[in-house]
């Protein structure tokens, strides 16, 4: 690991002083924790060997004693848990704490999934997550966690903040995680110790005044604005809040009182309407984190979309046999519409279909709901996301429950023994955990497992 930016450790110092900057720099160069956070819709009251001690503010965050190679474990790839730091699952408890429930929220900034599946657990069945990001290969990373995450309440876009503003979609909360100059993650990123400067921070701050003001745009009266940056320096955090604050005046209220207990070390503070909360990493578990907290004035008012701009015609709702067909592979199938797209079909929330087609006709909405797979003679060929889904119907489908080993060997895409699979499509499942589709033909299979996300190594 490199040493920490000398430029960098000089602002420690004026800034905390020598004892206290000395004792961070330590941590800085010290092992991250290992921690996780839980998917309730999988978990279902089971216990992992990797659960852990559990996070003061996160219901579902665990804080591991060691690291284990997440690789090897078929929870992890079953989407039973996401591996995430501590500080950063704080946003949960903020938002529990407004009182948002199962609301429409925005995740601005979303690459990879680490928020978004929070946001999601948080939303349930009855409300709905738009993650963004606006670079085309993070959006694919992060599809590929919200697939595996398998709530089904989520909508992935890949556009540029303001392009919110224009589509006149309404928030009730509005999440951004800015792009930043990565200090938080000097205890564990190589390269963030190596790209940074003193301009990059000022470079930084410029970008996140911009994105903070587009969002604000695409907030509901009423609604939370969630800030939130993985650095330490005022620039980033409480001068991009001041100056924020300066613009709307009035517009901003404070948000309910945020629980903090002593013992967690977090350091909070205020500027104007924002509550804030600093995570210094030796002072409390997890890398260096940075959010706040502020309410939009206004009535709190049902977030609905203002000025339609539809740009396409997203996708055709399914009818007669082609959705007879979908419905026997969900548990709950009055819970959903189903919508062809391209040649793909997919479940929607029925709670939430009108708002994920507006989304879609007005956004560059790459993937929504879940996606069931394609239908061939009017019978369903699955895509890999329906295994992800927490709701999928079993009894649609043979199911075959492996050991570690063989359900390893199936996530490698390597030989599997075909005596284990019954004639024809197979659900592979590990310790009741689902991981995909496998088709047995005869003495040979054809694993659905996909491409990208096999095991390589280890």
């Amino acid at each position: 690991m490199p040493p920490l930016p000398e430029k960098f450790v000089e602002s420690l110092f004026a800034r905390l002083g020598e004892s206290d900057a000395r004792v961070l720099c330590e941590a800085l160069d010290g092992e991250s924790p290992a921690a996780l956070r839980l998917n309730p819709f999988k978990v279902r009251g089971r216990c992992f060997e990797t659960a852990g001690e559990p996070l003061g503010w996160s219901r579902w965050g665990r804080i591991l004693d060691s690291r284990p190679v997440f690789t090897l474990d078929t929870a992890f790839h079953a989407g039973c848990y996401y591996v995430q730091e501590p500080s950063s699952q704080f946003v949960g408890h903020i938002l529990s704490s407004t009182g948002i429930g199962s609301g429409y929220i925005l995740d601005l900034c979303a690459a990879p999934g680490g928020k978004t599946t929070l946001y999601a657990a948080m939303a349930g069945t009855e409300g709905l997550v738009v993650a963004n990001e606006p670079v085309a290969k993070r959006a694919a990373v992060l599809a590929d966690n919200v697939r595996k995450w398998g709530v089904g309440n989520v909508v992935v876009t890949c556009d540029m903040p303001h392009s919110f503003a224009l589509s006149g979609e309404k928030f009730d909360v509005v999440a951004v995680d800015a792009p930043c100059s990565g200090e938080g993650m000097f205890r564990k990123d190589k390269a963030s110790r190596l790209e940074w400067s003193e301009r990059g921070v000022r470079e930084c701050a410029a970008r996140q005044a911009e994105i903070l003001r587009e969002a604000w745009t695409a907030l509901t009266d009423g609604g939370v604005l969630l800030y939130s940056t993985c650095t330490f320096n005022r620039s980033e955090n409480e001068d991009v809040l001041e100056a924020f604050s300066r613009l709307k005046g009035g517009e901003l209220v404070e948000t309910e009182p945020i629980e903090c207990h002593e013992e967690w070390g977090i350091e909070t503070g205020r500027v104007g309407a924002f509550r804030t909360f600093r995570f210094w990493p030796h002072r409390t578990v997890g890398e260096g984190f940075f959010v706040a907290v502020a309410r939009k004035s206004g009535a709190k008012r049902e977030s609905r979309n203002e000025t339609p701009r539809q740009r396409r015609v997203p996708f055709s709702e399914l009818a007669g046999s082609a959705q007879r067909e979908l419905l026997r592979w969900f548990a709950h199938p009055d819970a959903m519409r189903f919508a062809s797209i391209g040649d793909s079909v997919y479940a929607m929330p029925a709670i939430r279909y009108d708002t994920v087609r507006r989304v879609s006709a007005t956004l560059n909405a790459i993937y929504s709901g879940v996606e069931a797979g394609k239908l061939y003679g009017g019978e369903l060929k699955p895509a890999h996301a329906l295994a992800m889904y927490f709701d999928m119907r079993r009894e649609a489908v043979n199911v075959a429950e492996l050991q570690r080993d063989a359900a390893l060997d199936y996530l490698r895409k390597a030989d599997m023994d075909v005596e284990l699979l019954s004639e024809g499509l197979n659900l592979v499942v590990c310790d009741g955990d689902a991981l995909g589709f496998v088709k047995r033909i005869g003495r040979r299979c054809n694993n659905g497992y996909p491409n990208s996300l096999r095991i390589v190594k280890c």
